[in-house]
């Protein structure tokens, strides 16, 4: 490409800056301080957030502490070896994506070395093709590469045109050096770091990223994702519904956080950890003298969340007669403490949720027929594990893996291909939490990488639902006899054992075994491995 095709903008006149969101009333007028770019979203940091928002809020806050026209950040696809714009100011279109190399982010990627363009004309890292793909006008721009804590590059920081003229200095990319650090302190913590790392060992599957630290890409949740995009902006009582551990409160602080409530407090109620005694205690509150030992009014969960959000978990669990009051919660946003005869209003929004089939309970009479038709405005259905498919799983298992090294600082161990079949097989009674408990105790009691007997799930697999009948145990053999397995079982270990030996490779394992590539493959899928490589 000869210079001349390098020239940006030639004989046009720039656009006017794009607009970029105004500061919020509490913020000064000028700049803000380099160390208080990520201070509006500390909250929301680490939390069960968008993260389209998140990311471009961040981009937002970024642009306007270096006084740029555009901000970018983009993303490294450690698959196909390009940068993609996961949060930028580009109203013309929705991506772009870059070559490892190409143009001034995919050196800054490629380098890993911060790059500031005072004049793009003449540069020849500059990349023209994408001024003309957007008709915007670059006068100057500033790069920088976001590492992880192990100093590997994985996205790149870049802002475009200094406001009121000029260009960005070496001072400017300095800030914007400062600026990417914290950056990726706040990313690394989200659940899409952990997706862009999966996405290096598993690079057949797609990377996603709906709401933080909530993983999964089954039909099911995606149908969910959309509904909480709908439901969460607004005040409608959400009722959740699902098996015991399948993420309801994850649901709910996302819920939560994404909606005009956010800055407010979220307050939980678990009805089933409580004497039903208290739970009308612990929701309303108490008068002094309501009871012995009440010597001074103590207000409850609904005061204490004036003005954010009430999750009350277990609903099913709610005695009758407390089910009256909720009730007049939910329909004139007022109740009386316990021991009071005044009313005291409230302004919070009822999240809830629960494991109990609500409609029976009602036709058995156990739960009011009023109350659940006003607490289920929006009604949303989890799916249990064993719903969400192979991929799920896997998703699951290696962020907890990840999670679980962090949390105990070892190093992140590998899953065998034998574990991680194991796992897929399984049918996860005890759903997500299930699923997060096993990997702990295997990334505890493994050194290096995590094997079958790892694992502590039971001998056999348990029947497609709780309360189903279980397969028939095998007699327990003496101390001294060898295992004693079905010829399938046999078959699968001795095929994984290959698989294993030749780090994977279907066609050196098929040699191996002296059997068809297309009879592996077969089998495989027989083992729930027919996503793999």
């Amino acid at each position: 490409m000869s210079a001349a095709s390098l020239e940006p903008c030639a004989d046009t006149v720039p656009p006017a800056p794009f607009s970029l969101p105004p500061l919020p009333a509490a913020m000064p007028s000028s700049p803000p301080d380099v160390s208080q770019v990520l201070l509006p979203l500390g909250g929301l940091v680490g939390r069960e957030v968008d993260l389209d928002a998140f990311l471009q809020t961040l981009v937002d806050r970024i642009a306007i502490t270096l006084q740029a026209d555009r901000g970018t950040l983009w993303l490294l696809d450690p698959v196909r070896r390009e940068l993609f714009s996961r949060a930028a100011h580009l109203p013309e279109v929705a991506q772009i994506r870059v070559k490892l190399g190409q143009g001034v982010a995919g050196y800054v990627a490629e380098a890993g070395e911060p790059v500031h363009v005072p004049d793009p004309r003449g540069e020849r890292r500059f990349f023209a093709d994408i001024d003309r793909m957007t008709g915007y006008c670059t006068i100057s721009l500033a790069a920088v590469p976001l590492r992880d804590s192990a100093g590997a590059v994985y996205g790149v920081l870049q802002v475009l045109n200094r406001l009121g003229g000029g260009a960005f200095t070496q001072e400017d990319t300095q800030k914007l050096t400062d600026i990417a650090a914290q950056v990726s302190t706040a990313l690394q913590t989200t659940s899409l770091y952990q997706e862009l790392q999966r996405a290096k060992d598993q690079p057949q599957a797609p990377v996603g990223y709906f709401f933080n630290r909530i993983i999964g890409e089954a039909p099911p949740l995606k149908a969910l994702y959309r509904l909480v995009q709908k439901a969460a902006p607004t005040d409608a009582t959400v009722l959740l519904r699902g098996e015991s551990g399948c993420g309801k409160e994850l649901f709910a602080r996302a819920i939560h956080v994404n909606g005009p409530r956010r800055d407010k407090p979220f307050v939980k109620v678990d009805c089933a950890a409580l004497p039903a005694a208290l739970i009308e205690n612990e929701l309303f509150g108490h008068e002094k003298g309501a009871f012995t030992g009440a010597d001074h009014r103590v207000p409850g969960k609904f005061e204490a969340a004036d003005g954010g959000t009430v999750f009350i978990d277990e609903l099913g669990e709610l005695p009758q007669a407390v089910q009256g009051k909720l009730l007049r919660v939910l329909q004139d946003r007022e109740f009386e403490r316990v021991g009071g005869t005044q009313a005291v209003k409230v302004d919070v929004r009822i999240v809830a949720a629960t494991h109990r089939d609500l409609p029976r309970m009602v036709a058995e009479g156990k739960f009011r027929e009023d109350l659940y038709y006003r607490i289920k405005v929006v009604e949303l259905l989890l799916p249990p594990l064993r719903e969400r498919g192979a991929e799920d799983i896997e998703r699951l298992a290696r962020h907890f893996v990840a999670t679980a090294a962090k949390r105990h600082r070892l190093p992140v161990p590998r899953l065998s291909v034998a574990a991680l079949a194991r796992l897929k097989r399984y049918r996860w009674p005890g759903n997500v939490r299930e699923l997060e408990n096993c990997i702990e105790s295997a990334v505890v009691l493994s050194e290096g990488e995590i094997l079958e007997e790892h694992l502590p799930l039971p001998s056999l697999d348990r029947a497609l639902s709780p309360g189903a009948p279980t397969a028939p145990e095998a007699p327990a053999a003496a101390p001294d006899a060898p295992l004693l397995l079905p010829l399938a079982e046999v078959e699968r270990r001795h095929i994984l054992r290959v698989l294993e030996a030749v780090k994977g490779n279907r066609t050196a394992a098929a040699r191996t075994l002296e059997i068809g590539r297309n009879t592996l493959a077969r089998k495989l899928k027989e083992y729930g491995l027919a996503d793999e490589g």
